[in-house]
């Protein structure tokens, strides 16, 4: 099968274009490599419960994009893949910072083809729950509201691992929450002198 026609195929819920399992399978393997390292298609298959031919298809997708590259290997067929080694001292908080960035960038581009797109979608899934607020909040409430989304998602986070745990007409949507603390402007910091 060549990589168009695997592209082509249509996911759980039945649409060819696949924008949405395309962001949760390469946010799958994204995660999955960030835990355990390194990683073949057959083995994140095994982990993820994805075809080994979709996930080699999204790993050398992600490769071609310069998020991940091969892990060396003694021979053999395997190939196995691994995090882009942007700088071999990255380590700890700066390898975190990439990661975040990378994840946060995979958010950003699933919001985009959404807006550009979003009226292929079955009618039933047109809308989308967008919104943000700003709130006063000191660092330990900030944690607290952060805790409170993630208990409010728990119920729901087996069904990726677990496909007969979906219901009926469930899909893929992206959740995404980003909290962090307002600074002034540089204006701001002017008028205040």
């Amino acid at each position: 099968m060549t990589e168009d026609e695997l592209n082509s195929q249509p996911d759980q819920a039945g649409d060819t274009g696949g924008e949405l399992r395309e962001h949760e399978v390469r946010t799958a393997l994204l995660d999955l490599l960030a835990e355990v390292g390194t990683v073949t298609a057959t083995e994140a298959a095994a982990r993820l419960g994805y075809s080994s031919g979709l996930c080699s298809f999204h790993l050398r997708q992600l490769a071609r994009h310069g998020h991940i590259e091969e892990a060396p290997h003694h021979g053999g067929r395997a190939r196995p893949w691994r995090l882009r080694q942007h700088n071999p001292t990255t380590t700890g908080a700066a390898a975190e910072k990439e990661f975040g960035d990378l994840a946060r960038g995979l958010e950003d581009e699933s919001w985009q083809r959404w807006l550009t797109r979003r009226d292929q979608a079955p009618s039933e899934w047109r809308h989308d729950e967008a919104f943000s607020a700003v709130a006063y909040l000191t660092p330990e409430e900030m944690r607290r509201v952060a805790d409170a989304v993630r208990r409010a998602l728990a119920p729901y986070q087996d069904r990726e691992q677990r496909p007969l745990a979906r219901p009926d007409g469930a899909r893929p949507v992206a959740l995404i929450t980003r909290m962090f603390p307002l600074l002034p402007h540089a204006t701001d910091d002017a008028d205040q002198t």
